[in-house]
């Protein structure tokens, strides 16, 4: 196959995705030296369309990239006036009250946000100040100059689903910069190719995740308390995985509701989006959505590995940023925060480095900011409440962990000092004979529904003659390894029913119907043969949150 010719344009620095980590980058960048040319990628439709989170802002971060973001009309709102967390049991629920938690699970000051809008605005912000924004534009691989990261192919369409060019064929293009700055979130795929050719991961424990459901739902204005943050732990989980949810009471009488599994549970029969589904039965929080309408869903996976899981953070040319980086505080359910701060601090070395005339070297002076300054302040003194909860449980995390956290927030040690991640939550995976299957209440379509309805509600979009994104490394381990052994949780871990197992003929086949991903990356992440590679599609496909 003959190589692509593609048209090349130059930029100081690019920036791949347009989360709340890229666009702090390039706006830092741009208020340090307004001369600087700066493109960033965006792989949705629009600024926003694949964001999704909680999500509860801490302000910090915006704090320092633009201290009068309240006098720009930032869409940032919502005060925490409230801030409850339940464990709850199958038809009531125990308060913990606040007094015993460390302040620095407090939500005091924080405020409930849809971080697409807030992205969205911070596209404006980059915009006045010059910065190039693309949308639509999928980089889908990096362009290397020997060892270094040079830039990024993006914009190529239109090709058959062999992956040979079509009629309308695009090439795109290469863009190149002097530095090429990774903020794709969660898994992204360019971040994947260079902690794989780089062995970034090495000498740091494996990096660990939660697959995180959300609805929005308007309620009746009755029940609706502006402000009010609620937690939950417990059922319906119980001891089959970790995790809990989150019901937030945002504006305009809209209630952003959510559910988070941890990636790391060894039932293959668990099947989190119907956890998320029957958790809304909870009395305590049927009664909330009673009269209500879902207007949204979304999924998306969350890094849960924390400090240290962080990989190496640079190679020639590229740096990770946000959710690449695995900058989530898990115990505060909170990460974009850190994803600004990890853009802040990613420009001022880029903009340092290119004033003293480097290009394209290792950005040494951002891996020591992130591990030095604010982001490792935030995550050193939570590192201990995930593998605490992996091998204690929900009752011993809470206490271990609370008195951990505790203990390095008045004392600035951890007693538990670094405790490890054992293995990833592919190898996590337990063999079939050794579970039962779970028996799930089927969807009363008013407070629970399947699926492909609630996909819908994604307003999830993909052109059905590309080719799938969704690569198998074998075609045969799904029906020949992971149907007998694990009996191929792919068809439960997703939650958007991208896989399935058919009969055909009296014998099985694996569908892969691509058409429905809602880019979450969990099967990249939980396939216990790790044979799925989640690749990017062609840019503008795949959900079109309107304010996730």
């Amino acid at each position: 196959m003959h190589a692509v010719e593609r048209e090349a344009m130059d930029f100081d620095v690019v920036i791949v995705g347009a989360g709340p980590a890229g666009l702090s980058a390039a706006i830092r960048l741009k208020q340090i030296d307004p001369d600087l040319n700066v493109v960033v990628l965006e792989k949705g439709s629009e600024v926003g369309a694949h964001i999704l989170s909680g999500a509860v802002l801490d302000p910090s971060g915006l704090d320092r990239l633009l201290p009068d973001w309240r006098e720009r009309g930032a869409p940032i709102r919502t005060k925490v006036t409230r801030d409850e967390f339940l464990v709850l049991g199958p038809a009531g629920q125990v308060r913990i009250p606040n007094w015993p938690m460390p302040r620095l699970m407090a939500n005091h000051g924080n405020y409930i946000v849809s971080m697409g809008n807030v992205c969205r605005w911070l596209a404006e912000q980059a915009e006045a100040l010059g910065v190039e924004i693309f949308p639509g534009m999928a980089a889908s691989e990096i362009v290397w100059d020997g060892n270094r990261v040079a830039g990024v192919v993006a914009g190529e369409m239109g090709k058959n689903p062999d992956g040979t060019p079509g009629p309308s064929y695009e090439p795109g293009m290469e863009l190149r910069g002097k530095y090429v700055f990774i903020a794709e979130g969660v898994r992204g795929s360019l971040a994947r190719v260079l902690i794989e050719r780089f062995d970034l991961s090495a000498g740091h424990e494996p990096q660990k995740f939660g697959i995180g459901m959300k609805e929005i739902w308007d309620i009746d204005p009755a029940k609706h308390h502006e402000g009010t943050v609620t937690h939950t732990m417990g059922w319906p989980l119980g001891s089959n995985a970790g995790g809990g949810s989150f019901i937030y009471h945002a504006e305009n009488n809209q209630l952003f509701i959510g559910f988070v599994v941890h990636l790391n549970y060894a039932n293959p029969y668990l099947y989190p989006y119907a956890e998320f589904q029957r958790f809304k039965h909870h009395p305590a929080v049927a009664e909330l959505l009673e009269g209500g309408k879902r207007v949204a869903y979304g999924a998306r996976a969350i890094s849960e590995g924390g400090w240290q899981s962080i990989p190496k953070l640079t190679v020639p040319g590229a740096v990770l940023l946000g959710c690449s980086a695995g900058l989530v505080n898990v115990p505060r359910i909170k990460g974009n925060h850190n994803a600004i701060l990890s853009g802040i601090h990613a420009a001022d070395a880029a903009a340092a480095a290119i004033a003293a005339g480097r290009e394209g070297d290792e950005l040494a002076e951002y891996e020591t900011a992130l591990r030095t300054g604010p982001i490792a302040a935030d995550l050193k003194r939570v590192r201990n409440v995930k593998p605490t909860w992996s091998t204690r449980g929900m009752w011993g995390s809470l206490a271990l962990g609370g008195l951990d956290m505790w203990t390095a927030s008045l004392l600035r040690f951890n007693p538990l000092g670094t405790r490890r991640h054992l293995k990833t939550d592919a190898a996590s995976t337990g063999k079939a004979a050794n579970f039962k299957p779970i028996d799930y209440p089927r969807p009363d379509g008013r407070l629970s529904f399947d699926r492909l309805t609630n996909v819908a509600f994604s307003f999830t979009n993909h052109e059905e003659s590309q080719p799938c994104h969704l690569r198998l490394k074998d075609p045969t381990v799904p029906i020949r390894v992971n149907l007998p052994e694990y009996a191929e949780p792919a068809q439960r871990y997703c939650p958007a029913g991208v896989y399935e197992v058919v009969e055909e003929a009296g014998e099985p086949r694996f569908v892969i119907n691509f058409q429905n991903c809602v880019h979450c990356k969990t099967c990249d992440i939980k396939d216990p043969t790790q044979n799925i590679v989640w690749t990017t599609p062609q840019g503008g496909d795949g959900p079109n949150y309107p304010n996730m």
